[in-house]
C-alpha cells in the first residue's frame, strides 16, 4: 500500500530536517541485504546517532533539493538506503563494518557540505578515530601537565617527611 500524498510530505519533511542538521550523508545500495541484515544495520546506526531511511529516489531527490548535498541527487537511482548523521565517522564506521560482513550493501557515494565523497573516500573517513576518542585525547592532553604540577607539588612535602624520619632515626641511634 502506497504512501498518501500527507505521508509523503511528511516524510520528505522528516528527511529534510535530518538533512539540515547532518554533517554526512552516504547513499548506500542495499539489493540483496535481507530483511534481518537491515533490522541489524538499523540497530548499530541507532546507537551511534545515525540515521537510516529507505525511500523512493524521487522523494530523496525532493528532500535533499536546495541542500548542501543537492550534488548527491544525480546519484540517485536503483535501490538506495540514505544514512545520515552529525558525525561523519560513526556514520562511516557503521557502514563499513557493516559492508565488510555483508557484502550485498554497496556504499554508492557519499558527502559532507557542498563535497562529495567516492566510496574509497568513505572507507577512509571510517579509519580516523570517532569523536569520542578525539575527545578523550584532547582530555588527557590537557590534563598531564596538571597531573604532572600535582606530583611535583606533593614531592615536595613527601621529601620533607623523609628527611624529618631520617633526623629522628638518627638522633634516636645516637642516644
Amino acid at each position: 500500500m502506497g504512501l498518501n500524498l500527507e505521508q509523503k510530505k511528511e516524510l520528505v519533511s522528516e528527511v529534510g530536517k535530518k538533512i539540515a542538521e547532518a554533517e554526512a550523508v552516504v547513499l548506500a545500495e542495499y539489493r540483496g541485504v535481507e530483511v534481518e541484515g537491515m533490522t541489524m544495520l538499523r540497530d548499530k546506526a541507532r546507537e551511534k546517532g545515525v540515521f537510516i531511511r529507505v525511500l523512493k529516489n524521487t522523494l530523496a531527490r525532493r528532500a535533499f533539493s536546495g541542500t548542501s548535498y543537492e550534488d548527491l541527487i544525480e546519484h540517485m537511482k536503483g535501490p538506495l538506503a540514505y544514512v545520515i548523521s552529525s558525525d561523519p565517522v560513526a556514520l562511516a564506521k557503521v557502514l563499513v563494518e557493516f559492508a565488510s560482513e555483508n557484502e550485498q550493501l554497496v556504499i554508492k557515494i557519499g558527502g559532507m557540505p557542498n563535497s562529495v565523497m567516492l566510496p574509497q573516500q568513505v572507507k577512509q573517513l571510517a579509519t580516523m578515530p570517532s569523536r569520542e576518542e578525539l575527545l578523550a585525547k584532547l582530555l588527557g592532553t590537557m590534563q598531564a601537565p596538571l597531573a604532572n604540577l600535582v606530583r611535583g607539588l606533593s614531592g615536595v612535602p613527601e621529601g620533607f617527611v623523609r628527611t624529618l624520619a631520617a633526623v629522628r632515626d638518627h638522633k634516636e641511634k645516637t642516644s
